[in-house]
């Protein structure tokens, strides 16, 4: 399968080396060097990507990897078994509606850079609101940890949820990794079901602890612990989120750790996409966690984030409203460390 000369850029420092694809500009494979001598890979892989057939997969999937930012957050779509409050805030996608937005579908190009970071640009078609999108990835010289700076420029006033979607590893083995997420003011499990077949959580219900999540038949499931035995595919929101959570990856000793600005993004949605889906490419074999921080509902798309939906009215605000002309800049952070 062939591939453009400059279709990856990778750094090497001190602590580490990682890689940077031009298709949604995302990060991955990520190698840190820990201060006792060990390395680690902490993002995902989809197991797809050097496959026949993959570059006739939708582009978000094509080479899906490690980390990267989605503008706006989330894709439409209808209200199907959703409970009351929702069903009429939800609707199909607009027929130009791209999974989690342009940026996250197509290539970006290459900017001027250092030598000691990748920055890339990405411009937004001339009917969206999006003007252009610049990320720059930053190793840092004194540590095992990446530095990430993602600007948005908007094209007119407009209001977007917006997101990032760091997705890590998990070991093979059930309950080798647990999550650690700093405080946060409640959890609320997916308005509707993500898999028929691989549900695991009541829906639509609101927790205080990832230890006790309400499930689909009445008990409460420990969601920190993964991965589960069975084939799982569902989402968690965590609101008022402090900013940050971890990883800790038991199976090889060391826990990842992803920081943000909650005044950007006040809640992290948990993808657990634990072998629960069985359609291709998936095959039931994809194994990751998704932690992102967004201002969005789960990842319901525009329309639903824009509307008065049930997570804006319990206070976390679900878009973030741009001024035309506005760069906004957002900064976040991945490390590792030992356990």
């Amino acid at each position: 399968m062939s591939r453009p000369d400059d279709a990856y850029r990778g750094l090497g420092w001190k602590h580490g080396a990682l890689v940077v694809q031009r298709l949604g500009a995302m990060l991955a494979p990520l190698t840190l060097l820990l201060p006792n001598g060990r390395q680690v890979s902490p993002m995902h892989i989809a197991p797809w990507a050097e496959e026949a057939g993959a570059d006739e997969l939708p582009g978000i999937l094509r080479r899906l990897r490690g980390e990267w930012p989605c503008v706006p957050f989330g894709y439409s779509v209808p209200g199907d078994g959703a409970p009351a409050e929702w069903v009429a805030l939800m609707h199909p996608a607009a027929p130009d509606e791209e999974v989690h937005g342009h940026g996250s579908n197509h290539c970006w190009r290459w900017e001027a850079s250092d030598g000691c970071s990748l920055r890339l640009s990405i411009d937004y078609p001339q009917t969206s609101p999006v003007r252009r999108l610049e990320r720059t990835v930053m190793p840092d010289p004194d540590g095992p940890a990446v530095d990430i700076e993602l600007r948005i420029e908007a094209r007119e006033a407009c209001r977007l949820p917006i997101g990032l979607h760091p997705t890590f590893k998990l070991p093979p083995e059930p309950r080798q990794a647990m999550i650690e997420p700093a405080r946060f003011d409640h959890g609320r499990t997916n308005p509707g079901v993500v898999e028929p077949d691989a549900a695991l959580f009541a829906v639509d219900q609101v927790f205080t602890s990832l230890t006790a999540v309400p499930g689909l038949y009445g008990a409460t499931i420990d969601a920190s612990r993964l991965p589960f035995a069975a084939a799982i595919e569902e989402l968690l929101q965590l609101n008022g989120i402090d900013g940050s959570v971890a990883l800790a990856n038991q199976a090889e000793d060391y826990r990842v750790r992803l920081s943000w600005q909650k005044e950007h993004f006040p809640s992290l949605l948990l993808w657990i996409s634990n072998r629960g889906r069985r359609m291709a490419p998936w095959n039931g074999r994809h194994l990751a966690l998704g932690m992102e921080p967004i201002c969005s509902p789960f990842g319901l798309g525009p329309a639903t984030a824009l509307a008065d939906n049930p997570v804006a009215r319990s206070g976390t605000p679900t878009a973030r409203a741009f001024a035309a002309g506005e760069i906004f800049t957002t900064r976040y952070r991945i490390e590792a460390e030992a356990l």
